[in-house]
């Protein structure tokens, strides 16, 4: 691990000085640093200085609006997953935030370092591999090991998105806001925050060095919303998903008004399925349609020599989240979490 200068803020203000004096040599944020230190021992990340939020007490926390909830960025995945009004009416974010990783791990990590995680591909991952991702001109997953990667959009990098809280956040249409000492805050929807890598393998999302991620934005449910979040992995394991399905659904008695159904370890970022949605609009949830939905989701799907497996996963998992969050099946035993 490189030597690097500790920044220990107390403040929101304290830790976006320490970004707008240090943007662009080398500072990086540590909130609950899970991933971060992971980097730093691999060799991978090398900031000379770590600007630490964790003891930053008003950026963390859930508050009810009359819009929704605001959720501050240091809230951990514990707190999400706990919280009875979200177990109550946002419970695709529940159900994803405590799917992540394990109990203890739960407890310190934070929303905002899960939606910011890096990818978990093993080659940019060791420090003996060149990468994309690490501004080399190759690629080693597409002829090496890629049974974990991903079978959409994988033409420049076939790494997948591995945030759990993406999936569920970009069904509810939430934002991240962004916090910077110079510009002011700024609010991205999360379905512009990630930076695909055929437009830019070295970005992944489009926060800027001097900026900070300080809360999460999640719109008031619609009338009639159900949700639900499953997570699929090799076995019964505390590990990142193989897939993982989120659904939601706003209905009108038994009729699907509105679906959003978002894949997550399915591509370099969590993605929508408009044509699955587009099935369940205006119908009613039933086996069969949910099936459909599965089905049309895999549309255009491109999987690498080891991930083909992940064609016929996905369309199960879909399917039975959408009857798990139609009310019409239980939880599925073979999901993680």
């Amino acid at each position: 691990m490189n030597q690097f200068v500790l920044a220990d803020c107390t403040t929101e203000s304290g830790a976006l000085s320490q970004l707008g004096q240090n943007a662009g040599k080398g500072a990086v944020v540590k909130a609950g640093g899970v991933d971060l230190l992971d980097l730093m021992k691999n060799g991978v990340a090398t900031p000379t200085r770590l600007v630490n939020i964790r003891n930053i007490s008003g950026m963390r926390g859930i508050h009810e609006t009359p819009q929704g909830l605001n959720i501050g960025a240091l809230t951990t995945l514990t707190e999400i997953s706990e919280h009875p009004a979200i177990r109550a009416h946002y419970t695709i974010l529940s159900d994803a935030c405590g799917s992540a990783a394990t109990p203890h791990i739960r407890n310190v990590a934070t929303v905002g370092g899960n939606l910011l995680q890096q990818n978990r591909c093993w080659y940019f991952r060791s420090d003996d591999f060149a990468c994309l991702k690490k501004g080399k001109d190759v690629c080693f997953a597409f002829d090496g090991l890629n049974q974990y990667h991903a079978i959409f959009d994988n033409g420049t990098c076939p790494s997948v998105a591995p945030s759990s809280a993406a999936v569920a956040l970009l069904g509810l249409n939430a934002s991240v806001e962004l916090t910077s000492a110079k510009k002011g805050k700024r609010v991205v929807a999360i379905k512009d925050f990630y930076v695909q890598p055929d437009v830019n393998p070295m970005m992944r999302t489009v926060i800027a060095p001097d900026e900070l991620l300080t809360a999460v934005i999640v719109p008031k449910p619609a009338a009639g919303m159900r949700s639900a979040y499953q997570k699929y992995g090799e076995k019964r394991s505390y590990d990142w998903a193989i897939a993982d399905a989120g659904v939601v659904l706003e209905m009108d008695g038994n009729i699907c008004k509105r679906a959003t159904i978002v894949m997550g370890a399915a591509s370099p970022v969590v993605r929508s399925s408009p044509k699955a949605e587009a099935l369940l609009t205006g119908k009613p949830i039933t086996e069969e349609t949910a099936r459909a939905a599965g089905k049309a989701a895999m549309e255009g799907a491109q999987p690498l020599s080891m991930n083909g497996y992940k064609v016929q996963l996905f369309p199960v998992a879909i399917y039975r989240t959408v009857l798990l969050a139609a009310g019409q099946m239980d939880r599925d035993p073979s999901a993680v979490g």
